[in-house]
C-alpha cells in the first residue's frame, strides 16, 4: 500500500510454470474472527512495525471489533494527536483507525503458493483508504496490494517489484455497501518469480508478476488507512471497513 502515483508497468518474459501443488493445509482458518481466542491464535493488532504509516491515521486497538464472525474497523475524526512519521517527513494525524497483521509470514517456496480469500465491505469515499494487502517482513519489496480502495469509486489491484515498476490494475467496485468476495492466488513459476492472480466475486481480473518473490517472507495486513493516496479531506464522520470469511491455504510442498 505505498503512496505512489506514477507507475511503470512492469513486462516479464515468458514463465515456465512449476506443476501445480495440492494444498497442504490451512494458515488461517475462516473462522478466525469469531472470538477473541481465535483472533489471537493468528492475529496481532496494528501494523507489524507500529500505529502509523504513510496516511492520516493512527492505528489503534480501540478500533478493532469482531461480532458474528465480522471484523470491524473504525475510523474517527480526532485532534491532537502528535504527527506521524514516514519517509522523512511529518504526516498530521487526524484520525484513529485500526489494522491486524497476521502473525505467520507468508514465504512461497519452490513449486509453492498460497491462496488468501474473504469477503469485503469496503467505503470508496473520497480519503478512505482500505487494504487487504501483503509486504515484505525484511527490506521492501515485495508487495502485493490484493485489494485496495482509494477514494476513486474503484477498486486496485497492485504488484510493485521497485517503487518504480508497478503493475496496477483499477477497476470498477460496484455496490460498496455490499459485502465482495476477494481471492488472490500466489504460485511459483520458474523457482524464482510469481505469478499472482486477482479475482473478485468469483471473477479473474488480472495476472501480475513478483520478480524474485520466491523465497521472500511477506507480512499479511488488513487495515484502514486515511487521506494520504486517497485523497483529502477525509470524511468527518465515521468510517467503516469490515472482513469476514478470511483464510489462507498454504500450497507449499
Amino acid at each position: 500500500m505505498r503512496s505512489l502515483k506514477p507507475l511503470a508497468v512492469l513486462l516479464l518474459g515468458s514463465l515456465s510454470a512449476y506443476p501445480a501443488a495440492d494444498a497442504k493445509h490451512v494458515m488461517i482458518p475462516a473462522t478466525s474472527f469469531d472470538s477473541q481466542s481465535n483472533f489471537d491464535a493468528d492475529w496481532d493488532y496494528n501494523y507489524p512495525w507500529g500505529t502509523d504509516h504513510n496516511g492520516a491515521a493512527r492505528m489503534s486497538k480501540s478500533q478493532v471489533s469482531m461480532s458474528g464472525g465480522t471484523l470491524t474497523i473504525t475510523a474517527k475524526k480526532v485532534s491532537g494527536e502528535k504527527p506521524a512519521t514516514h519517509g522523512g517527513k511529518q504526516i498530521p494525524i487526524k484520525y484513529l483507525s485500526g489494522a491486524i497483521s497476521a502473525k505467520e509470514h507468508f514465504n512461497v517456496s519452490r513449486g509453492g503458493g498460497y491462496d488468501f480469500s474473504g469477503e469485503f465491505r469496503a467505503t470508496t469515499t473520497r480519503g478512505t483508504w482500505p487494504a487487504f494487502w501483503l509486504t515484505a517482513v525484511k527490506g521492501w519489496p515485495p508487495e502485493v496490494d490484493m485489494a485496495e480502495w482509494k477514494g476513486s469509486g474503484k477498486i486496485s489491484f497492485n504488484t510493485f517489484n521497485t517503487s518504480s515498476q508497478v503493475k496496477a490494475k483499477d477497476v470498477n467496485y460496484p455496490s460498496p455497501g455490499d459485502f465482495h468476495s476477494i481471492r488472490c492466488e500466489l504460485r511459483d513459476q520458474n523457482g524464482k518469480d510469481l505469478a499472482i492472480k486477482f479475482f473478485m466475486d468469483d471473477k479473474l481480473i488480472d495476472t501480475q508478476y513478483g520478480r524474485g518473490f520466491v523465497g521472500q517472507p511477506m507480512y499479511l495486513i488488513i487495515n484502514l488507512q486515511m487521506e494520504g493516496s486517497s485523497g483529502s479531506p477525509g470524511p468527518n464522520e465515521d468510517t467503516v471497513y469490515q472482513a469476514r470469511k478470511l483464510e489462507v491455504w498454504s500450497y507449499n510442498p
